[in-house]
């Protein structure tokens, strides 16, 4: 099969994602429990298909990555995801305003919202931040600003690729850290950690914290004008439903840092450093629907070896530790942390047996 019929078929893949937001649109037209369509479809029926389809390990061909790199349509297809998710959002204030629901259609409809605010708003708004072009760079500040997430891009790409698997990651999770534990942790060291990274950048290049030149500073900013703009204009009850969407959104992807780098940490060359990161230092899953629903962020190892590498051109490392199912099924399976622990741990001692 020659590199173009090969593309024609990876483009038409991603087409998967968009099940994302038709669940979430289906959340948002139904009342009551079916309000949880969104919720179900992302944590009962992709799990439950990702535990009989089989992990795909296959990588691409030098001439097939070649040709994604110069093929435009699947950057198209990641900035339309910015319209999509503001599209929703837009939706979701105007449908909550006014709206006189029950307790369970409440919920459904936020959750279904939250789940777009994890899976467009920060997981696509991460690879953009990655894109070496400002154009991609706004499009994921975009994005994050729908999450309520925007220190995201400075911590993420700054703190996090620098001490992923040591003590001075947040994002890193110990080996018998709680998931709920390491929500708070994750949440309040990046936020923390991004206005400090943001800090040193402005001391090294002599300008003052106060300013718009504070990257930090100038998201939290528009994000928080967003925000109030929507109380003004929707009601604060529409903005209090909105916070809590985006919170459910940033538990998502706290969780997805969960599982990436559970119990996995780099040996300390000396004081100053620690070893190079390496494949080994990174959860993978080869099972196919998490892989197209989040664009391959499940292929997480060679996203560190390559930061700026376009999601669909990550490879499959033989050295990079794999989860037993797909991204989706182990994020529900971390939130029962004893089950979780009996999966992972003997998987974690066979790889230290192996020297990883």
């Amino acid at each position: 099969m020659n590199p173009s019929s090969e593309l024609r078929w990876r483009w038409l893949r991603y087409a998967f994602s968009l099940t994302i937001p038709i669940s979430a649109a289906a959340s948002f037209l139904l009342e009551g429990l079916w309000s949880f369509a969104a919720i179900a479809y992302a944590f009962v029926l992709l799990p439950m298909l990702e535990l009989v389809l089989k992990p795909n390990g296959r990588n691409l061909s030098p001439a097939e990555s070649a040709a994604i790199q110069e093929d435009g349509r699947f950057d198209a297809w990641l900035g339309s995801m910015v319209f999509i998710q503001w599209g929703g959002l837009i939706w979701f204030w105007v449908m909550m305003d006014g709206a006189e629901l029950d307790g369970a259609t409440w919920w459904g409809r936020v959750t279904a919202m939250g789940l777009l605010c994890g899976v467009l708003g920060i997981n696509v708004a991460h690879e953009l931040g990655h894109r070496p072009h400002r154009l991609a760079s706004l499009a994921s500040y975009a994005l994050l600003v729908t999450s309520l997430y925007a220190h995201f891009q400075v911590e993420h790409n700054r703190g996090h690729h620098r001490n992923v698997a040591t003590d001075e990651d947040p994002a890193t999770a110990r080996r018998g850290e709680w998931v709920w534990l390491f929500w708070v942790k994750s949440w309040w060291g990046g936020w923390w950690h991004a206005w400090q990274l943001e800090a040193d950048r402005l001391r090294r290049a002599g300008k003052p914290f106060w300013s718009w030149g504070n990257e930090v500073l100038r998201w939290q900013a528009i994000q928080g004008a967003v925000l109030v703009a929507v109380g003004v204009i929707w009601g604060w009850d529409v903005a209090g439903a909105w916070v809590v969407a985006a919170a459910i959104g940033g538990l998502l992807l706290e969780t997805v840092n969960y599982i990436e780098h559970y119990g996995l940490s780099r040996a300390r060359v000396n004081e100053h450093r620690y070893e190079r990161v390496r494949a080994v230092h990174s959860w993978n899953s080869n099972h196919p629907l998490g892989r197209v629903v989040l664009f391959e962020l499940s292929r997480h190892s060679d996203h560190h070896a390559a930061p700026a590498k376009p999601y669909p051109q990550l490879d499959h490392l033989p050295d990079a530790p794999q989860l037993p199912t797909g991204y989706p099924g182990m994020m529900v399976l971390s939130w029962l942390p004893p089950l979780y622990f009996a999966v992972v741990h003997p998987r974690l001692k066979r790889l230290e047996g192996s020297g990883g």
